[in-house]
């Protein structure tokens, strides 16, 4: 399968990027988004709304709240906390999805935002590191690597991809794993 991996019928795209510590940290979030998207796989879309549990949590708002998150990682790896908060984050409906929007729509966004953290993946100095923006969950003063930022990613998506999991779960019995 080399650096591509193929699941749901979307394969990543960009640059290949073979052997070493970047391939094996490239491989490892494609493998883990390959999870998320593989768990909405067949949802309608007002499925993908759901909200099943007590949690605000549906598949679709995960799908819509991961892509942000790394894209918002992702600017962060290239220009620091200031690049990373260009955007206001909506707190509000950043885990659900709102009128107008389908899953399809989500998964082709989160695929353009895979893409370009792919090509940054690849050219990226891994040891680049900024100063974390200010937030109570962050150590004052501490700084990340490109490379923490990939494990956050990996770490944050493949969280996500159990959260969809279960939720897919108590829709419709579908299990992604078994």
């Amino acid at each position: 399968m080399g650096d591509q991996l193929v699941m749901d019928g979307a394969a990543a795209s960009g640059p290949p990027v073979t052997g070493g510590e970047r391939a094996d940290l490239l491989q490892t979030l494609r493998l883990h988004r390959g999870f998320l998207r593989q768990t909405v796989r067949g949802l309608t879309d007002e499925q993908a709304a759901l909200r099943p549990t007590v949690s605000e949590l549906s598949p679709g708002g995960l799908i819509k709240h991961v892509a942000t998150t790394e894209k918002s990682w992702a600017r962060f790896m290239v220009g620091g906390a200031a690049a990373m908060q260009s955007d206001a984050p909506d707190w509000e409906n950043g885990f659900r999805m709102v009128d107008g929007e389908t899953l399809a729509g989500l998964l082709a966004a989160y695929q353009r935002v895979a893409d370009e953290t792919d090509e940054l993946v690849a050219t990226l100095d891994l040891d680049a590191a900024h100063p974390l923006p200010e937030a109570p969950w962050f150590e004052p003063g501490a700084r990340w690597s490109v490379r923490r930022v990939l494990l956050h990613l990996i770490a944050e998506t493949s969280q996500h991809a159990g959260h969809a999991d279960i939720l897919r779960e108590s829709i419709d019995g579908s299990k992604t794993m078994g």
